[in-house]
């Protein structure tokens, strides 16, 4: 709400000051609200960081395991071949 407030003021020799002062009320500040806020954005902010960081491990993980499992596929072509030529030489003699 918004007040208008007037004031006459006379010197003793006559003379006329007017004043005018307006008077607001003003909404609180809302401090607490702000304070939530800022915990609110510190918190999703840790929850993003926690998120990408496993995201991270993971992908690191699942390069892990890839990775082992192309060493199995290699021991194993390894042994096929190894297989063949035991094969072959016996066929041979």
């Amino acid at each position: 709400m918004t007040e208008e407030r007037i004031t006459e003021t006379r010197t003793p020799e006559g003379n006329t000051h007017t004043t005018t002062t307006i008077v607001t009320d003003q909404p609180g500040s809302g401090g607490g609200s702000k304070w939530f806020g800022l915990l609110a954005l510190i918190l999703v902010g840790g929850a993003a960081v926690l998120v990408f960081s496993q995201m991270s491990d993971a992908e690191v993980a699942k390069d892990a395991a890839v990775a082992d499992a192309a060493t199995q596929v290699g021991n194993a072509a390894g042994q096929v071949g190894d297989a063949a030529e035991q094969a072959i030489d016996k066929v041979a003699q």
